[in-house]
């Protein structure tokens, strides 16, 4: 029952702190909660139809098919978030000043909503499909199914708790100052994540350069810990990091940092600029 307590409250955390930055980011957006819904709907039901071929997606090539699933998964839920914050870079000045045009804009035909949408039901597909994974490993070990069960019920409400203060606090922020905080938060999660899709690549042998240690901080604080966690979901902290996986973090964010400054620098198009009709 721990063991799936814990699994559980993990990946809740990790997939309930991206939900919470993207309902915050949507916050005032017509119709944006719907949208997120269903990207956990979808996302939801991505990691039911995993965890049903649960067996063979981790036999699959060379017993390697989860770490490869997670990285592709990773992978485009990068892409999403870098083009979101190369739309916000553009537009969240107009958009900070008056959050009801949110909703006008994306009626317009523009598509961060979708993407972010996108990064919903992406995070509940891989969390799901990694609890589906390891709980299966849990039951396989000899764990009892009602254990099972309520270890991971207990583990889902108290991520979702921690999920919503999550939400609560990245909402106190002022309108004006949510969008750069949201910015950033985004910026180091896909920098993250990227770090991580390049582990996931290593684990299954795809990547092999750069795989020494860059350094050991389990003594002062363990990514697989409360704390830990939340930080290698928000900025992807890791205890024992490969050097390719820092190349790779330091790469994406100043990709992105660089990106982001050089859209913000060009003024949004006049379709952008048209009011809704």
């Amino acid at each position: 029952m721990l063991g799936a307590l814990i699994i559980v409250f993990r990946e809740a955390i990790e997939a309930g702190l991206i939900v919470g930055i993207v309902l915050a980011v949507t916050r005032g957006v017509a119709g944006s909660r719907g949208f997120v819904a269903a990207g956990v709907g979808v996302g939801a039901l991505g990691a039911i139809i995993v965890a049903a071929f649960a067996d063979r997606v981790s036999q699959a090539f060379a017993g390697s098919g989860q770490e490869l699933f997670n990285a592709a998964i990773l992978a485009v839920a990068v892409v999403m978030l870098v083009w979101h914050n190369i739309w916000m870079a553009q537009h969240g000045r107009e958009l900070a000043q008056n959050l009801s045009d949110v909703g006008r804009a994306v009626a317009r035909g523009d598509e961060t909503l979708f993407a972010l949408t996108a990064v919903v039901g992406l995070a509940v597909l891989r969390e799901g499909a990694e609890v589906a994974l390891f709980l299966y490993g849990v039951l396989a070990s000899g764990e009892s199914g009602w254990g099972v069960f309520a270890g991971g019920l207990a583990g889902l409400a108290l991520g979702a708790v921690t999920s919503v203060a999550t939400f609560y606090g990245l909402v106190a922020i002022p309108p004006r100052r949510l969008f750069a905080v949201t910015t950033w938060l985004i910026t180091l999660l896909a920098s993250g994540l990227a770090a991580q899709c390049v582990a996931f690549l290593q684990q299954a042998g795809f990547v092999t350069s750069l795989s020494d240690t860059a350094w050991d901080t389990s003594w002062i604080l363990s990514d697989k810990s409360i704390v830990g966690r939340v930080l290698h979901t928000l900025i992807g902290y890791a205890d024992q990091p490969s050097g390719m996986q820092v190349a790779v973090y330091l790469a994406t964010l100043a990709a992105i940092v660089a990106a982001t400054k050089f859209f913000a620098a060009r003024p949004p198009s006049a379709t952008a600029r048209a009011p809704a009709e």
